[in-house]
């Protein structure tokens, strides 16, 4: 067996998913379950039910699961932009 440099295990993830073809799919699936996922924790935070965000926004409760699903990839940049000024936060999105 080869000896493997120290902290050269191999190819980072990122590239493994480029190779893949799965990069842009997986890393934009990621960042909206990392956004739901904040979502949801400022709404426990600041105690503010699925159904007050729901009447904030002007929507039904049911938008808010879909909106709150990390699995929805359906979910817009504004509809998340909206969701976070009705918590009292902003998205910021920025380019790499």
């Amino acid at each position: 067996m080869a000896e493997i440099e120290k902290g050269k295990l191999g190819q980072s993830f990122d590239d493994f998913l480029k190779e893949q073809g799965t990069y842009e799919a997986t890393n934009e699936q990621a960042t909206k379950r990392i956004i739901a996922y904040q979502l949801a924790q400022i709404m426990t935070e600041e105690k503010v039910s699925k159904a007050e965000l729901a009447r904030r926004l002007e929507t039904s409760r049911s938008q808010i699961d879909r909106l709150l699903d990390p699995e929805n990839d359906g979910v817009t940049i504004g509809a998340l932009s909206r969701a976070a000024h009705a918590v009292g936060r902003s998205l910021r999105l920025e380019l790499l």
